[in-house]
């Protein structure tokens, strides 16, 4: 009988490293607070529930609720409620030659007008020395950063005055969301496109080299449908600050696990959104060149447009796999609950790798089930406690109780079939081995069929309906005339069902 054991970890646990350390004791480990069932306010600056003073929140990477955090120049546990910083007791940060004077979320600074003109021009001296060095640090961030590579290339190099205006300064009105990365602010250029701007976080100190700027150059000229765009880059700063397009609807994983949302009601929508996923992965592994490990699939790094279609987002764990190397990688990033465990256990990431987490998303989306949960099967007798949703889901196949998890209403027999095929295919997606899982362009392939299968029994359907329907209005063509038709015909097209995060 095999040992199976589990590990508590941090969301950064690396287990390469952890496997060539000496002390392999104890690991860093972060629990995550999250109000659920909650939605965050639409005004910035109205009392968030669960939150202390001078806080705002933000959704949870790992599904519904959210978290608080302190606003923009506060400090402190934003459970409790944050207090101002005093910005001047912190020269090295917030540079003043002059008079420095904290005010409630900000500071200002005053050159003194004094009698002796040596004070003004040493303080506008010390001004300009400072506003030098700056511009010189930001050239050095820009080559350190690629920018002499990728300027040649078809990346867009934002200014960060044309960031802090199409954000507004980063204003907390603007603000999206945070995961391990930093923060997202949605931003307008002057030519109306709007964007997603991903600003990380001050203390991450990541070195980024030639290969990440040769990767960015070469995701930067992805043209799919199905994924989202990166349109540039600002790389005057520390770490460069991605500029994506922005997707309106939020992530599939808020459809999903939002009882409120009205988007993911048809088995029509279910396997379209399924087949545009699989489009995107597949283009990865097939077409793009050269090949690109995702590392990261889960249902909240796909975003859904204003006409609902699904787009792959978020390449933080990206690999590229060149000609002369073998398509692994051995640095493990990614989300539990969707990790492939032949990754965990080896350390190598394969393409395989993204097959076994689409299929976590797949059964995600058949079940309404976070990847998180534990889930129990079984009578009140003998209890059979299910650790995660991949068990759950292997269990309800093993007996016949498909039909009693999924998360929406099956219309006819002919539906659950196709149900049924994307279970099987989900399946063979979460296998062990990575050799036995099916690649990206076979699950592709098989959900396009089910999807044009799909599209053609139901313009079949309404074919026939059509056909009987004009054969009763011939049948009772007389009263038909006599009287006005008085009979509507309500389609609800979910395409055009209006939702916005």
């Amino acid at each position: 009988m095999p040992c199976d054991y589990a590990l508590l970890v941090d969301e950064t646990f690396n287990i390469a490293e952890f496997q060539a350390s000496k002390d392999k004791s104890s690991s860093n480990v972060t629990i995550e607070r999250v109000v659920e069932e909650k939605m965050c306010p639409d005004d910035p600056n109205s009392k968030v529930d669960g939150c202390g003073d001078n806080t705002t929140c933000y959704y949870s990477k790992n599904g519904q609720g959210y978290r608080c955090k302190c606003k923009p120049a506060f400090q402190g546990n934003p459970y409790l409620g944050c207090v101002d910083i005093d910005e001047c007791l912190d020269k090295e940060k917030y540079h003043c030659e002059g008079t420095c004077k904290n005010t409630i979320g900000s500071y200002t600074c005053d050159c003194p007008i004094g009698i002796y003109w040596s004070s003004y021009i040493l303080c506008d001296f010390g001004n300009f020395n400072f506003h030098w060095m700056y511009r010189t640090k930001k050239q050095k961030n820009f080559l350190k950063n690629g920018g002499e590579i990728l300027k040649h290339q078809s990346v867009r190099i934002f200014s960060a005055a044309e960031l802090v205006k199409a954000t507004k300064n980063y204003d907390e009105s603007h603000f999206l969301g945070e995961g391990g990365f930093g923060s997202v602010y949605k931003g307008v250029l002057p030519e109306n496109t709007q964007i997603a701007v991903k600003k990380p976080k001050e203390s991450d100190k990541i070195r980024i080299n030639q290969e990440f700027q040769k990767e960015m150059g070469i995701v930067s000229r992805i043209n799919h449908k199905n994924v989202v765009k990166i349109l540039g880059l600002r790389l005057q700063t520390k770490v460069p600050l991605l500029v994506n397009e922005f997707v309106s609807n939020g992530t599939l994983s808020h459809h999903i696990h939002d009882k409120s949302s009205q988007v993911l009601r048809t088995w029509k929508m279910y396997l379209r959104i399924a087949a545009e996923i699989a489009s995107a992965l597949d283009y990865f592994h097939s077409l793009a060149s050269p090949p690109i490990i995702h590392g990261d699939v889960k249902s909240s790094n796909i975003l859904l447009d204003d006409k609902y279609t699904a787009k792959v987002a978020d390449f933080g764990a990206s690999v590229l796999i060149s000609p002369d190397q073998a398509a692994m990688a051995t640095k493990i990033q990614g989300t539990f609950g969707y990790l492939d465990p032949e990754y965990l256990m080896t350390g190598n990431l394969t393409e395989k790798s993204d097959v076994y987490s689409f299929g976590v998303v797949l059964v995600e989306l058949l079940t309404g089930v976070k990847p998180s949960s534990r889930m129990t099967l079984g009578s009140n007798e003998k209890k059979n406690i299910v650790q995660n949703i991949v068990q759950y889901f292997h269990s309800s196949i093993e007996n016949n109780s498909l039909r009693q998890i999924l998360s929406f209403w099956v219309a006819d027999e002919s539906e659950m079939e196709e149900v049924e095929i994307v279970a099987e295919l989900a399946s063979e997606c979460l296998r062990s081995s990575g050799s036995k899982r099916p690649t990206m362009k076979q699950v592709s392939e098989e959900l396009d069929r089910l999807k044009r299968l799909h599209e053609n029994l139901w313009a079949h359907e309404n074919s026939k309906e059509t056909e009987h329907l004009l054969g009763e209005s011939s049948t009772h063509a007389t009263a038909v005339i006599a009287q006005p038709n008085t009979q509507t015909f309500e389609s609800f097209d979910i395409e055009n069902y209006g939702y916005s995060m």
